[in-house]
Formats: structure tokens, sequence, C-alpha cells
């Protein structure tokens, strides 16, 4: 059984006892934490007397995950927070600081979320190929919408009217920078730019806008002290992209070619970091995600149709294979590149882009990064500190005095089996604890 809490009183003060504590990088020593309000108060130390005492009963307690590549929507906030993801980084879509004031207000039971805003892209470039032809709201959406309260409803329809409105031109270095200070007007947190010729995504020959108009538009937006992470899906625009001076690449490029080492050498001398998104590597490879669509504890927190988009894959470029993936990135992990956990999952259950959900995508990446060969520390890492501290979010990611208490308390160890990430106790969210879970 699960249940929702209401918001912590900003003068209540909770310890969590008696558990083993992954702080974001490493096992520490103290057994407990405080915290008072929204805020971990003490890691260790005294209990206040008047504090209430939760015990922990030896399991896990981590800091609230984060994915750092999504496109989302209030339903997928929601469905996150439900797998301990507090915190989603959206990379083209509606919620930046102007968007989150109009839609998320008075909304408490969903994660966190930062935004790119629009992204860059040419005139029916990237995504352009991923989204319904016409202006009719296809079937998914309606069908989505008829669960969904009014509030929700009229939120979702915000963000499918911004996906699908005449995105503003990019064909010029002056459009290039116009649009840049749209998105930071708007009060998007970081920039997005799409280097996507579309043979990933079955779909050769996408437009792409020229090297200078987006170097341009890289060199504006780090006039604004903005991020800006790169749409790349293959070696040659992952090159392209750093050669830019681009901080991330939003994906990890999907061949390996004769030239990889030189690429990750060039990329590591950079110091951008990599959300390599395995998840959605092994879905572009035609791989669903039958097995975490099956695990209990996924299926119990899904809606059947996420469960649906689980079970199928995008299968746009069968002739991949995950070997070169792995390779990829444990490659770039030993050269000492960032690597963050993200997924690419829709706002909204698409039919044609599978193998991804909200929240357990991320529990299936940190599986995959183990896999590829990750210690399950560094899978966390990529989930917890290395995500916030990339993105400059101080407040969180760590388990720290002074840090955000969104925490997450599982029942297992997954220093040992990562796996164990899943079996989620109970979820702090700002100090609030918003989910308990009762295990039978």
């Amino acid at each position: 059984m699960e249940k929702l809490n209401q918001n912590a009183r900003l003068d209540e003060i909770t310890a969590i006892t008696n558990v083993r504590i992954f702080d974001g990088y490493q096992i520490i020593v103290p057994r407990h934490i405080v915290i008072k309000g929204v805020s971990i108060i003490s890691v260790g130390g005294d209990i206040p007397s008047d504090a209430t005492i939760i015990d922990g009963e030896n399991a896990t307690l981590m800091p609230g995950l984060i994915d750092a590549h999504v496109h989302t929507s209030i339903g997928g906030l929601r469905d996150a927070l439900k797998f301990g993801v507090t915190t989603e980084l959206e990379m083209n879509g509606d919620f930046t600081e102007r968007g989150r004031e109009i839609q998320l207000k008075n909304v408490d039971d969903i994660a966190d979320v930062r935004s790119a805003g629009t992204a860059i892209t040419a005139p029916g470039g990237h995504p352009d190929e991923l989204l319904p032809d016409g202006d009719e709201i296809p079937e998914f959406v309606l069908k989505e919408l008829e669960k969904l309260s009014e509030e929700d409803r009229e939120a979702m329809l915000a963000a499918y009217a911004h996906d699908h409105d005449e995105i503003p031109q990019v064909t010029t270095v002056e459009e290039a920078i116009k649009h840049v200070h749209t998105q930071v007007e708007n009060g998007s947190d970081y920039i997005k730019i799409m280097i996507e010729e579309g043979t990933v995504m079955g779909a050769p020959g996408l437009p792409v806008l020229s090297d200078e108009i987006l170097k341009t538009a890289v060199t504006e937006a780090h006039k604004f002290d903005k991020l800006v992470i790169a749409h790349v899906l293959t070696a040659l625009s992952s090159k392209a992209a750093i050669d830019f001076g681009v901080d991330g690449l939003g994906h990890l490029f999907i061949d390996r070619p004769e030239y990889t080492s030189e690429l990750v050498k060039s990329i590591a001398n950079s110091g951008a970091f990599v959300t390599p998104c395995l998840v959605l590597n092994s879905s572009i490879i035609g791989n669903p995600a039958s097995e975490l669509a099956n695990d209990p504890r996924v299926h119990s927190k899904l809606s059947p149709d996420w469960i649906d988009i689980l079970n199928s894959s995008f299968n746009t470029f069968p002739q991949g294979n995950m070997e070169n993936s792995f390779k990829n990135v444990m490659d770039l992990h030993r050269a000492g590149v960032d690597i963050l956990v993200g997924t690419d999952v829709a706002p909204v259950p698409v039919p044609n882009l599978g193998g991804l959900a909200h929240g357990a995508s991320v529990h299936h990446e940190m599986q995959l990064l183990v896999k590829a060969g990750f210690t399950p520390i560094e899978a966390l890492q990529a989930a917890t500190s290395k995500p916030a501290r990339c993105f400059g979010l101080h407040d969180r990611g760590r388990i720290t005095e002074g840090a955000r208490a969104d925490l997450i308390l599982i029942n297992g160890d997954p220093i040992t089996n990562i796996s164990d990430t899943l079996s989620i106790k109970s979820v702090w969210f700002n100090g609030s604890q918003k989910l308990v879970v009762y295990i039978s």
C-alpha cells in the first residue's frame, strides 16, 4: 500500500535512524540523519529530544535521484517521484522558470524540474520526425487527457501545444542569437542544441543547422553563463559538438569508428560531461525493457499505457549493438569524463517511443551502467552527486548538512546489488515524506 503525506512544517524535526547511508559519493560511518523542515541539519551527532524517530531497520538511505535528460509533463513528474527521482532535467519543453510559475502552481506531489526551454534546431529538423503530422491531437494524447484532473489536463494541453506550435525559425546567425535571448528571457536553466541528421533515428537526411550558426548559439549562451547541451547520437556529431564548445553531450554516440579513442580524449580534454542514455540506445537498436516492465516493483506503480511503452522499442537502428555503447561509455568513464544518468523519456506514452518510462528508467539506466562495467557506487554517483554538480544544483544530490532533504529509503543494499534501488520503502521530497511503501 502507498500513501502520500502532506508537506512538512518548517519547524518539524525528524530523525531517520539505523540506516546505511550513501551520501552521494560513498557509504559513510554515521547511521542517522536529522531533518528540520526542508533541510538536513545534521548527519550523525545528537538527535534532538523532540524529533520524530523513523527507524530505517538497516535499510539504505540515499539522496533523491536526478534524471539528467527527460521530456516531461505533470504526470511524468508525478511518476518520477514514485521511483525516488526527485529532480528531472528537461531537455526540450516548457518547464522553464516562466513555465513552472504557470503550470506547477499549487502542485506539490511531483518531482522538481529544470528546463532548457525550446531547443535550437533547423526548420524541419529533429525532433520533427518524431511528432505526429497535422494539428489534430492524436488518440494516445486524448487517452491520457481523459485520466487527468482538470488542472493537469490544462497543463498537458499547454505542453502539447508547446511541442506543436510553430517553433521559432533559426536559419541565420542573427536568429540563433535571438533564440538564445528568448530562452533566457523565459527562464531557461540551460540551452540545448540539436545536431541530428537522422540516420540513427530512421530518418536520414534531416536538416541540421550550419556549424557557424550552432557555434554562435553556444557562444551566445555562454555570455549568459548558461550551460549548453548538445543532442548527438553519432561520433561525428559528438566531435562537432565538442568543437563548438558545448558543456555536455545529451547522448552517447551509438557507433564506434576507428577514431573513437581520439574522440574520447577530445571529450575528456574539453571537460564536457556525457549523459549516455543507454536505455535509449538499447531501445533504438530494438530492445524493449520487458524485464523492467514485468518487475513487480515497477509494474505496480505505472499505468498500463506506460507498461505497454516499456514493452516496446524505438527500433530505428537495428543494425546497432549494445557492446559498442558499453565500450564507448567505459572508455569515457576511464578517461575521467563525468557520466550522468539520463533517460530521454517522452512526456506522455507515445507508441513509437518505446522502452522508456519516467522514474523507472533511471533505475534501468543504473543497471545498464553496471552491466557496462561501472561499480554500483559509480552508477549511484551518476544519478546523484554528479548531475547535481554538473548542473550547478548545489542544494541536492548529496546527504550533507544544509542540503535539501530529498531522500530515498531503500529496502536492501544497492552497493552490492544495484537492482535494490527499486525496493523503495519511502521517499522524502524537500523535507516532506511524500511516499511510504509498506512491504508485506
